[in-house]
């Protein structure tokens, strides 16, 4: 049975279904989550990933990719958790077994004043690149939603959410954005 059928069968509430998606796709959900969220969260967002499944699954319109749809539902459920437990934990220190800071909280310290100086590289608040990048990133939106609150179209949020990246990833990497600094700007 194909991923669009099973689909269909969760829909029907077929737990056996659901069941088969969770082992197909849970692998990889989990390794894409380890990278924006702590590890040991991972387990309990995936688990709220297929109770989003469970719940949506009428939804479905196989007209992407299940892989996709299913990211899309992790993404959104990540993006829960970060906004419940806020920005700070993530940048703080995580505990080690012991109970001991493995890091020092200066350098936690250093790491929020890095990530606010990658943001302000985005331009001013309200700008283009910051604005794509805080309702993409910070909000989760899709970008059809974020083409639709900004007025442009989806290939000019695609754009300016790849410049936004590029420039997060300068900022944080220590170096200027080859192409930017070329160009004297952006969009």
């Amino acid at each position: 049975m194909d991923d669009d059928a099973l689909i269909a069968a969760v829909a029907r509430r077929d737990d056996t279904a659901l069941r088969e998606l969770f082992s197909r796709h849970a692998p990889w959900l989990a390794a894409r989550l380890r990278g924006v969220l702590p590890a040991a969260e991972v387990e309990d967002v995936l688990q709220e990933t297929f109770l989003a499944v469970w719940r949506g699954a009428a939804g479905y319109r196989p007209e992407g990719s299940a892989g996709g749809w299913l990211w899309g539902i992790a993404r959104r459920q990540a993006a829960l958790w970060l906004r419940r437990r806020g920005p700070a934990e993530l940048l703080l220190p995580a505990l080690a077994a012991d109970g001991q800071h493995r890091g020092d909280p200066a350098e936690a310290a250093l790491s929020r004043a890095e990530l606010a100086r990658a943001v302000s590289a985005l331009g001013p608040a309200g700008g283009a690149a910051r604005e794509t990048w805080r309702l993409m990133y910070v909000e989760d939106k899709t970008v059809a939603e974020v083409a639709e609150l900004m007025g442009v179209s989806a290939g000019t949020v695609k754009s300016r959410a790849h410049r936004a990246r590029r420039l997060m990833r300068a900022a944080l990497g220590h170096r200027a954005p080859a192409r930017q600094a070329r160009q004297g700007g952006g969009r």
